[in-house]
């Protein structure tokens, strides 16, 4: 069986994600768009962020605590704070890491032929197939959802 050398994901120096042999690094706009879009999924914000909001949300992510909030979601965080942390596995922070970690992830794979992007018309969502494998589509693991300590209005 041959063994497939997979590369790492880089767009930039700002940010950085390890994970086993694989080092993911991020430029600050890329990082910071793929936190945002890991706390939509997570239904934790809904609207498009500000600036401020975002930035707590990074160092949320990148620290794993808002120590000096800049906006009312650091605030936010700061007094839902136990039922964000919990155990490691299931933490809010875990899992935004988890998800922009996943996001670079398939974006390598797809950089590197061994994924497809494929729209679905049903369902209107996009998803990934294995080209190689008579399109096999591949299934994501759930994420669990935030939205009952959501920031702002309820996604």
């Amino acid at each position: 069986m041959d063994q497939i050398r997979r590369g790492n994901y880089d767009s930039g120096q700002d940010y950085v994600l390890e994970y086993g042999d694989l080092r993911f690094t991020f430029n600050e706009r890329d990082f910071s768009e793929r936190v945002e879009q890991a706390a939509h999924k997570l239904g934790f914000v809904g609207n498009h962020l500000e600036e401020t909001e975002l930035e707590d949300l990074v160092n949320l992510t990148v620290n794993g605590e808002v120590v000096d909030p800049a906006s009312g979601l650091g605030e936010h965080v700061n007094d839902c704070w136990p039922d964000l942390v919990g155990p490691a596995d299931r933490s809010l922070v875990h899992w935004l890491r988890r998800l922009v970690f996943r996001s670079a992830w398939l974006d390598q794979r797809v950089k590197e032929g061994e994924l497809d992007v494929v729209f679905d018309d049903a369902t209107h969502t996009f998803g990934y197939v294995q080209p190689e494998r008579d399109r096999e589509p591949i299934e994501l693991s759930p994420e669990p959802s935030w939205r009952r300590v959501a920031y702002g209005p309820r996604p």
